[in-house]
């Protein structure tokens, strides 16, 4: 990663250093960014909790994919500092600010629940350490539905203006994700081709191998609507579907991105039946093992109704996406891990071939999220050959990033977010109006779930999910991306 933008000095302030995300994934980050020369020699991090963390070194050693270099940990250990805190004790604040340097930025990092925002900003306000310059980046998803996200939005908004506060979806910074909008935007290939006059069907799907792992007091509450759909998948539908922004400003971006959500066709208690597939996995087997079921995980609830499966038909209703439908599919204990986009191509109005190939396929365009990010481009080639009748043959031309940038280390998704905010550009940041817009179309259909009182389809842990997510797409006459 290179940047021809000097990046100027800032503390960031690590709430919940001791915590599962931090340890995993921002210290590495901070750690690569520091590698890599991008932080600059006067910005600290310092952690924040409880109890005092474990040693940075353990840590790199834990989870970092690469040998510590020795030269950069000693550097990195340098700009380490920690503060112990009771985040709802506000006298103990005062604390942060012996730590941190007063004449530079300050970056609040909440990596706590999101119920301790507002004790958070709350003792940072009350301890002077709020400032114009200062940014608060906090995770999401914020809050479960519409109403408590807004209570959490404001507790944050009494303290940080928008313009301070940096929401994060970790897919946002995944260069794949990136690459949607070069995709789209910088080649006139497909920014002439990209609305229903061309495109027949739109497919995101994000699959997971995992259960629960350990996450079972949260994801029971949130299901995967909440946990996936609400965050991942309208995010990439978004930068799908959305229209040229104006610029690559932060805010030219947002807008479009936003009159998508609100142009998403509401799906109610009149269709849920007819759009939307609810699955929960029972015990199974994936890459030969035995696996247990949902409700047969580590402190289940056995007669829990929370879906681990969603398939859905998405519409947007508006001129460049009329009668192309977006299918979105995600689930636990999938076959593989996998998050791809698939944008089906219509198919030539009339075929000149038929007479060696009667239905041949359309195009297809595939981006990969996950693993081996990259995109694809499936056409038909003539098979080499002296026949009479012309013969065709699917090809992919890959554009794997793994191949055309060998020498190019590609950054997580963390260390780009994090160096963004860090930057002062929110662009790869998700505003106010935006989880509003999400969590109201979102509402509707949780609402619609509850009002029929269906409980998930259940599917064999390792499979693709409910026989009824085949059937969702199939009477469309259309058939899943495997």
């Amino acid at each position: 990663m290179k940047r021809d933008q000097a990046i100027g000095p800032c503390d960031l302030v690590l709430f919940g250093v001791k915590g599962d995300l931090a340890r995993r994934k921002l210290l590495p980050a901070l750690y690569q960014l520091d590698k890599a020369g991008l932080l600059h020699a006067d910005s600290r991090i310092i952690g924040v909790a409880r109890h005092e963390a474990e040693p940075i070194e353990k840590i790199l050693d834990t989870f970092l994919k690469e040998p510590v270099d020795t030269a950069v940990l000693e550097r990195f250990k340098a700009r380490l500092g920690h503060v112990t805190l009771d985040f709802a004790d506000m006298s103990s604040y005062a604390a942060i600010s012996e730590a941190v340097n007063l004449d530079t930025p300050e970056v609040y990092y909440f990596a706590t629940p999101p119920s301790l925002y507002g004790d958070i900003c709350q003792g940072l306000s009350g301890a002077g350490l709020i400032r114009d310059n200062s940014r608060v980046i906090m995770e999401k998803p914020i809050g479960h539905d519409l109403a408590s996200s807004r209570v959490i939005n404001d507790k944050v908004d009494a303290h940080f203006q928008e313009r301070q506060i940096y929401r994060i979806d970790h897919y946002l910074g995944k260069e794949t994700v990136q690459n949607l909008l070069a995709l789209r935007f910088a080649n006139s290939i497909f920014a002439s081709n990209w609305d229903y006059s061309c495109i027949d069907s739109v497919q995101i799907t994000v699959a997971e191998e995992v259960g629960i792992e350990g996450r079972w007091s949260y994801f029971d509450k949130a299901g995967q609507m909440r946990d996936m759909v609400q965050n991942h998948l309208l995010q990439v539908l978004t930068l799908i579907a959305m229209e040229p922004p104006v610029s690559l400003d932060a805010d030219a971006i947002r807008d479009e991105k936003v009159k998508v959500l609100k142009a998403l066709r509401p799906i109610t208690q009149s269709n849920i039946n007819d759009v939307t597939v609810r699955g929960q996995y029972s015990a199974g087997f994936l890459r030969g093992k035995a696996v247990p079921g949902y409700a047969e995980e580590e402190d289940a609830n056995t007669g829990s109704d929370t879906e681990t499966f969603i398939a859905m038909r998405v519409d947007i209703d508006n001129w460049r996406w009329s009668g192309v439908p977006f299918y979105l599919r995600t689930g636990k204990r999938m076959p593989s891990k996998t998050t791809e986009v698939v944008i089906n191509f219509k198919a030539l109005p009339h075929n000149i071939f038929a007479k060696s190939q009667k239905n041949p396929p359309a195009n297809k365009l595939i981006i990969r999220l996950q693993p081996h990010e990259g995109v694809e481009l499936q056409m038909l080639n003539k098979v080499p050959g002296l026949e009479s009748n012309m013969r065709l043959q699917s090809t992919t031309l890959d554009l794997s990033f793994f191949d055309a940038f060998k020498d190019e280390r590609i950054a997580d998704a963390y260390e780009r977010l994090l160096l963004e905010a860090m930057m002062g550009n929110q662009a790869l940041f998700v505003r106010r109006d935006e989880v509003e817009a999400a969590w109201t179309w979102v509402d509707s259909i949780l609402a619609a779930w509850e009002q029929n009182g269906d409980k998930p389809k259940a599917y064999q842990a390792g499979s693709w999910g409910p026989v009824a997510s085949i059937a969702l797409i199939t009477r469309d006459g259309r058939s899943w991306e495997e």
